[in-house]
């Protein structure tokens, strides 16, 4: 068990670092390929809208392969599209190379919760949620606060994205015995799944996937943007990757505590509306007064953000009643909020450019963050899981 632990972590580590490593770099990249805000919003929108569009892609390889060895492909795709990063100073190949690496974010990040569900015991599904987030959020931080460093010591922006792939090796390595073992046990042991259709008329997915599109338009958002919002006021590249290391870091530690605290919190409004209210608080103080005090604003929004993700995949896990159907679940789930939030950060570059401010950016952030503050006083206890 701790090494199938071990080998999660290896893998989720590398499902937000593909993002994360690009805000850093952003004027670097803009003056290099002569981008616009619109289009390098683009460029963090790219996986976000993969990660939507082929959610429900991952099921159905599942089906035929099983999910562990379609884990084992997603991993594989993140290492080519990254690595492909090498030579991004084609234009199209950067934009190539980031397609791969969502379509393979979204593979793996669709059928982890299933298989968190189907491989660990129910009281230990909280914990491991946290040390997937821990991986996955402390791969984000790590790589802002060090991308622009190693580009410096790599002598170029491609060779510091491309780098990543190193940690996608590490991922399909270690995930490699997972797979080849699974092969065995479901050689010997084939499985029936009554039953394929997700469940687009069940109430509650809708309801969980409300609240994950409003989670992932402010997260994808914030990512994008928080560092060149402050670039915008005279920071230095290096410092603005420290801040956007932050925001991953406290997410870090959030992120963990979430689902530690909902194996014994049942009544998941209580930590939603916490979470809400935090990343709201961020949210205004970068919209009033983002010089007064940016790494406490920052720090509130990974604070807030780090639970809300969290504790959304434990609503994948608690909100269905078998691993196959929390796979479904989170297939329809992450199909809907990634391609609504896929527009996110295009939309909010679009605002800025439109107004020349970034402030009216964050407002349009905190509006949303205080509708998803509505949105979770609607997960009771007793909604009906989906099949």
């Amino acid at each position: 068990m701790p090494l199938l632990a071990l080998a999660l972590l290896a893998v989720t580590a590398n499902l937000r670092v593909a993002m994360s490593s690009v805000p850093p770099l952003r004027d670097t990249i803009v003056a290099d390929l002569h981008l616009s805000n619109t289009a390098m919003g683009a460029l963090t929108t790219l996986p976000v809208l993969c990660m939507g569009l082929f959610a429900p892609a991952a099921q159905r390889l599942a089906r035929r392969f099983g999910a562990v060895a379609a884990v084992q492909l997603a991993i594989l795709i993140v290492l080519v599209g990254v690595g492909s990063r090498l030579w991004g100073d084609v234009t199209w190949v950067l934009y190539a190379g980031t397609f791969l690496a969502g379509v393979g974010i979204a593979i793996g990040g669709t059928l982890l919760p299933g298989l968190v569900k189907a491989l660990f015991p129910p009281h230990r599904t909280g914990l491991v949620t946290g040390l997937y987030m821990l991986a996955m959020m402390g791969g984000a931080a790590v790589s802002s606060a060090v991308s622009v460093p190693l580009a410096d010591r790599l002598g170029s922006w491609q060779g510091s994205l491309a780098s990543w792939s190193l940690l996608a090796a590490v991922g399909a390595f270690a995930w490699a015995p997972v797979t080849v073992g699974s092969a065995r046990h479901r050689a010997a042991n084939p499985e029936v799944d009554a039953g394929h259709g997700l469940p687009w008329r069940h109430r509650t997915a809708w309801l969980v996937a409300g609240y994950m599109a409003l989670q992932s338009w402010l997260f994808y958002s914030c990512l994008a943007w928080v560092a060149p919002s402050f670039q915008d006021r005279g920071w230095d590249a290096t410092t603005t990757g420290y801040l956007l290391s932050v925001f991953s870091g406290v997410q870090v530690c959030s992120g963990l505590l979430g689902p530690l605290l909902a194996d014994r919190v049942h009544d998941r409004r209580v930590l939603l509306l916490s979470a809400s209210v935090f990343g709201a608080a961020g949210l205004l103080g970068l919209a009033i007064a983002p010089g007064a005090a940016p790494w406490l604003w920052v720090g509130l929004l990974g604070l807030g953000q780090g639970p809300a993700f969290s504790l959304g995949m434990v609503l994948l896990i608690d909100y269905s009643r078998t691993p196959q159907g929390s796979g479904r679940l989170a297939a329809m789930v992450l199909f809907i909020s990634y391609t609504v939030a896929a527009w996110g950060p295009t939309t909010m570059g679009a605002v800025r450019d439109a107004t020349g401010s970034f402030r009216s950016v964050w407002v349009v952030l905190l509006g949303l963050g205080v509708a998803q503050t509505l949105l979770v006083t609607r997960f009771r206890r007793t909604l009906p899981q989906t099949p």
